[in-house]
């Protein structure tokens, strides 16, 4: 099927004959007659009737132009939904993140994409860092944001960030405003830490191995929340990393300390995707905003005075 053949029938008998066809696509009649001939001859059939010295169709013809027209009318259908999706005017998303990314940053960052993106359907799924992994492989997720970079070669690491693992104290705590702390400072004070199958965890105890100090905390929870709460009550301290307690480090409701050891300095966070998988649309949105998130948690923090 020639598209110019069928562009240049509907044209002729728009305009009512192959001359004024002619003057309207600025091609030469005989062109526009050559291009019908060579449908009648591929379909087998004629679609204009012969010796009229106006354009007007067979029963063929007809069925021809009837199914061009949908075809046409088809893709301007697909053009407007694609313009849409440019547009992100409508979508759906789903982002896989850990609990440890849900503080006060996150959710602002959250709140700001469905206020200016009211009709995109939002699915926030929170999980382990292994699930997450698992969700993004599978399609089930278009983004992930996890603790640490996955070794595997089926995932895209879109962005990473560094984010050491730091002793998280109230303003008032002893341990405030110092510049670092080692193990051995930290269990002398009660602590409130995550399970030991947690990513934060393992790493931790790797630090506690090359140390020969191991930390016992008095709350152990898999609630960052929790940990948040209880550190801000003076109740204890705990290990995270500061985009956990974002807002309160900004606000110096709480602070953040280093802890002295190099794998505590090379912990990151990372944005990641299914290999090979093109994002467009809502989804494609969302990345933008998650990466400039991102960079917000990669600058230094802005300290109030306390």
């Amino acid at each position: 099927m020639s598209e110019t053949g069928l562009r240049y029938l509907l044209e002729a008998l728009n305009a009512g004959s192959m001359r004024a066809a002619s003057d309207r696509l600025n091609v030469a009649a005989s062109s526009i007659s050559r291009q019908i001939a060579q449908l009648e001859e591929n379909y087998g059939l004629a679609l204009i009737e012969k010796g009229r010295r106006g354009v007007r169709l067979t029963h063929a013809g007809e069925i021809v132009i009837a199914h061009y027209r949908n075809q046409v009318a088809d893709r301007e259908a697909l053009r407007a939904k694609l313009e849409e999706l440019r547009s992100v005017k409508s979508g759906h998303a789903v982002l896989a993140v850990g609990e440890g990314f849900l503080g006060s940053g996150f959710t602002d960052m959250i709140a700001s994409f469905t206020t200016a993106n009211p009709q995109i359907h939002l699915d926030l799924s929170v999980n382990s860092s292994q699930q997450i992994v698992r969700q993004v492989l599978d399609d089930e997720a278009h983004l992930g944001l996890v603790f640490q970079t996955p070794h595997d070669i089926k995932i895209h690491v879109r962005s990473v960030i560094a984010q050491p693992l730091m002793a998280i104290v109230a303003a008032g705590h002893p341990l405030a405003g110092q510049g670092s702390v080692s193990l051995s400072d930290l269990a002398r004070y009660p602590l409130c830490l995550s399970p030991r199958h947690f990513g934060l965890r393992q790493i931790l105890a790797g630090a506690e191995l090359r140390h020969n100090t191991y930390l016992e905390p008095v709350i152990t929870t898999n609630s960052i929340h929790m940990m948040r709460e209880t550190v801000r009550r003076g109740a204890a301290v705990t290990i995270l990393p500061q985009l956990s307690v974002w807002s309160e480090l900004e606000s110096g409701e709480l602070a953040s300390i280093a802890i002295a050891d190099d794998a505590m300095e090379d912990a990151t966070i990372s944005l990641i995707l299914r290999a090979g998988r093109q994002l467009e649309g809502a989804p494609a949105r969302l990345l933008k905003m998650v990466e400039a998130q991102l960079r917000q948690w990669n600058r230094p923090l802005r300290v109030a005075e306390v």
